[in-house]
């Protein structure tokens, strides 16, 4: 069966929805909306996602729960080691190393390197019940973190385990999330005390960039620093430093997702890049390395649980634009983004399930919605 849909197709399926097109794309992309294989299950069937794009036709995520990596739209499980049940693979570097994280128990996990061949994966963090993460630059830098402790590494071994700012609370926990080519590290901080001299629970979750070359860390401003119902999470950095991510609320039935932007020197307050019409909240998930381009999820919530939502696309500058997406009122999701113009994420059928997708020639296809 076809795995792809035509952009003519899904653009007379969006026929009179479309108001403006996207900035130009790379030259020679053919815009397509490309479904990938799902790996078998022997459960329910769960959804599967893109996280990240390397080289080529090279995609990597998960799928029914397993790390999985793509050639094209063929799906290619992750050797599982034994004892481990599932897992993710997050990011890939230009030369095809991958890093991700492993699951078993529910709440117990490693993070994880890999290569396409292998006959295993290298395990690069012991087991842990209070998280794991990693992320690999485009060289093939590799940051991992585990119990809130944060290491960077070369050529396979630790080279240091990052700092908390100058500025953090006791007890800082610090967990990884993306390193750009130069080698600079982007992270996230989280700290809860309690302040003896105002007798109340302090809480802090905000950004962290450890700057290439090993000088002392920046603490990202946050628009609400110490209100306990928010987090300001930074999901990506650019190769010049800029970061994107989005400050996250969910407590009973609100839910609330409000997009963010830094700069370097990063001495302010984020900036907001608005939202996608129709759609009330928006997360940034993903940058690209030098275009500008960032993509994410925007959704409206009713009583606390997503009423709708879809893939999102920010060129940079201007309003943010949707991607086509699935056949529901929840179309689905982008997680990664690259130069060439390509987008990964997933689409959602009418019943939440979703497929891994990947978007060719993105900017052609991103549209904006009426209001």
């Amino acid at each position: 069966m076809r795995k792809s849909i035509a952009v003519a197709a899904a653009a007379t399926a969006l026929a009179g929805t479309v108001t403006a097109a996207g900035p130009a794309a790379a030259a020679g992309c053919a815009p397509e909306l490309r479904t990938l294989d799902a790996l078998s299950a022997d459960g329910p069937t769960r959804s599967g996602t893109v996280y990240g794009l390397g080289r080529g036709d090279l995609a990597v995520g998960t799928s029914n729960g397993l790390p999985v990596h793509w050639t094209g739209t063929t799906a290619h499980a992750v050797p599982l080691p034994d004892g481990w049940t599932g897992g993710t693979v997050t990011s890939v570097s230009d030369n095809g190393l991958m890093v991700g994280t492993l699951v078993r128990d529910f709440d117990t996990r490693a993070a994880f390197s890999y290569r396409p061949g292998d006959t295993r994966v290298r395990l690069l963090t012991a087991p842990s019940r209070s998280g794991a993460a990693a992320a690999i630059s485009a060289t093939g830098r590799v940051v991992t973190s585990e119990n809130g402790v944060a290491k960077e590494w070369a050529n396979g071994s630790v080279v240091r385990e990052l700092p908390a700012p100058a500025d953090a609370y006791p007890n800082s926990r610090v967990t990884v999330s993306s390193v750009n080519r130069r080698g600079d590290i982007l992270g996230n901080l989280y700290a809860e005390y309690w302040n003896q001299e105002t007798d109340e629970i302090v809480m802090r979750h905000h950004p962290v960039v450890w700057p290439a070359g090993g000088y002392p860390p920046y603490s990202l401003q946050a628009w609400n620093q110490e209100a306990q119902m928010y987090s300001t999470i930074g999901s990506a950095i650019d190769n010049r430093g800029r970061v994107v991510g989005h400050e996250w609320t969910a407590w009973r039935e609100l839910q609330h997702f409000r997009p963010a932007t830094w700069k370097k020197p990063y001495d302010s307050l984020p900036a907001e890049p608005g939202r996608l019409p129709g759609e009330e909240e928006l997360s940034l998930e993903a940058t690209s390395s030098t275009s500008g381009a960032a993509v994410g999820a925007a959704v409206s919530f009713e009583e606390g649980w997503r009423k709708s939502s879809q893939p999102a696309y920010w060129p940079g500058q201007g309003p943010v634009l949707a991607l086509p997406g699935g056949s529901g009122p929840r179309r689905g999701s982008a997680h990664a983004v690259t130069d060439d113009d390509r987008v990964g994420g997933s689409i959602l059928d009418e019943n939440g399930i979703g497929r891994a997708a990947v978007w060719t020639c993105a900017s052609k296809q991103a549209f904006l919605p009426k209001a």
